[in-house]
């Protein structure tokens, strides 16, 4: 018999408490190195992530601001995306044929959070420069999270740290979560985003949650203080809603999660024809066929400014700069022209998805955010409600993470009063693609030839 006060050693068979797995962890001298590399990895990380995300919005600038300015014109013309959009088809195009990695994976099969091969960087980076700058209606969170993974792992090379699985696992993750934080400006979202991707739980979640978080934040730091002292602009996302924040009502709640089911329901059908037409490019004459892909998306935003009046970068962009504007000024937008942004960057963002280079993102939060205010005369639904049930469900339904896309539609409305709202309609977006049928496969690779 035990006696009162001892100590009895657990049944044979029996697993430690998480709470003991966790200690352990902690102690190990291993994982502690891996926390001392994961805050060493946050600085490079970040400041390639800084130039990074600066030379790609000077090259746009470029491409869409000075370019037509120099040729006389005040905005790009209706047709300024054909020629574009056709050299970036053909520069990817060459990269996924060329180089290793073939560019990086394709968008429309979501984000992941595996260490890229440091040799795969140069194609990552290429195709994400000929893609992103040039029009294409896609988001720099995929190529970062490859760059910062890559760089991480590259980093402990030459450090010459040893090597095992879940080294490699846990600096790719605080790596790619150094270089999201830039992004989305926020450290907490990249980490939060890299653990659900890694569907961590339990004394996983712990181990990988330290080292995301311990980059992330440090990343942020480096990178924000670097981008003002450079003065450089990188185009972190963030809003600022033009009218007042209304308070949640039954009304918001109502209209916003059938609505929040109705963009999840699109935004699904979306990333499964981003996946077929993966499967067109990657099937025969990989460069042609993504040039045409490419085209047929400079096609539609074309045909929206021809037919608009309105600039054509509405629609061959990721939508990070659009989707501030509609924030601030939603008024200044007719029924007419977001009809007409949603329908025409829809296509061409499937068009994308499977032949260009980039992230599912950001033009996901554009379509959910026009959605919110194409509907928000409806009655007892407000604009900031409407747009911001539509960024919940949107962001649930392209990443399948719902606990990050409830936290990011939060952030970026800063304000408590939507956070039950944002709840609802990330958790209606996220049951929603998942009840639906079909296909998290990811597409094949494309053929060298």
């Amino acid at each position: 018999m035990t006696q009162p006060g001892s100590s009895a050693a657990p049944p044979a068979g029996t697993q430690p408490e998480e709470a003991d797995r966790l200690r352990d962890l902690l102690r190990t001298s291993a994982y502690r190195r891996t926390l001392a590399l994961s805050a060493a990895v946050g600085v490079p990380v970040a400041l390639a992530a800084f130039w990074f995300l600066a030379g790609l919005h000077e090259l746009e600038h470029a491409l869409w601001t000075a370019l037509p300015d120099a040729s006389g014109w005040n905005a790009p013309p209706w047709w300024w995306p054909l020629p574009l959009l056709a050299v970036a088809g053909v520069a990817v195009g060459l990269v996924v044929r060329r180089l290793p990695g073939t560019g990086g994976h394709v968008p429309a099969a979501g984000l992941h959070s595996s260490g890229t091969d440091p040799a795969t960087l140069p194609g990552v980076v290429l195709a994400a420069a000929a893609s992103l700058p040039f029009g294409a209606v896609l988001g720099p969170e995929a190529p970062l999270i490859a760059l910062g993974g890559g760089l991480a792992l590259l980093l402990r090379r030459l450090a010459r740290a040893p090597v095992t699985p879940g080294s490699t696992a846990l600096l790719g993750a605080a790596g790619a979560a150094a270089a999201l934080s830039a992004i989305f400006g926020n450290a907490l979202v990249g980490a939060v985003i890299l653990v659900e991707v890694a569907g961590a739980g339990g004394t996983r979640l712990f181990a990988v949650m330290l080292p995301a978080l311990l980059s992330s934040g440090i990343g942020s730091l480096v990178f924000t203080g670097f981008g003002r002292w450079t003065g450089l602009s990188t185009g972190s996302l963030s809003l600022k809603p033009g009218v007042p924040v209304p308070r949640l009502d039954a009304g918001d709640v109502l209209w916003g999660l059938p609505m929040a089911v109705g963009v999840a329901a699109v935004l699904h059908l979306l990333l499964w024809t981003g996946r077929r037409v993966a499967v067109f490019v990657s099937a025969r004459r990989t460069v042609a066929r993504t040039a045409l892909c490419a085209l047929a998306a400079g096609v539609c935003a074309a045909a929206y400014a021809l037919g608009t009046g309105r600039s054509p970068v509405e629609v061959a962009s990721s939508g990070q700069a659009v989707l501030a504007r509609l924030a601030a000024e939603p008024h200044a937008w007719g029924a007419g022209a977001l009809v007409a942004v949603l329908l025409c960057k829809a296509a061409a963002y499937a068009l994308c998805l499977g032949s260009l280079r980039g992230g599912p993102v950001f033009p996901a939060l554009f379509l959910g955010a026009a959605v919110g205010v194409l509907l928000a005369p409806l009655p007892g639904l407000g604009v900031v409600p409407g747009m911001a049930a539509g960024v919940a469900a949107a962001g649930a339904a392209a990443l399948r993470l719902p606990v990050s896309s409830a936290l990011l539609a939060a952030l970026l409305f800063g304000s408590a009063e939507m956070i039950p709202l944002v709840i609802l309609a990330a958790v209606a977006g996220f049951v929603t693609v998942e009840s639906l049928p079909a296909g998290r496969t990811a597409p094949p690779a494309a053929e060298a030839g």
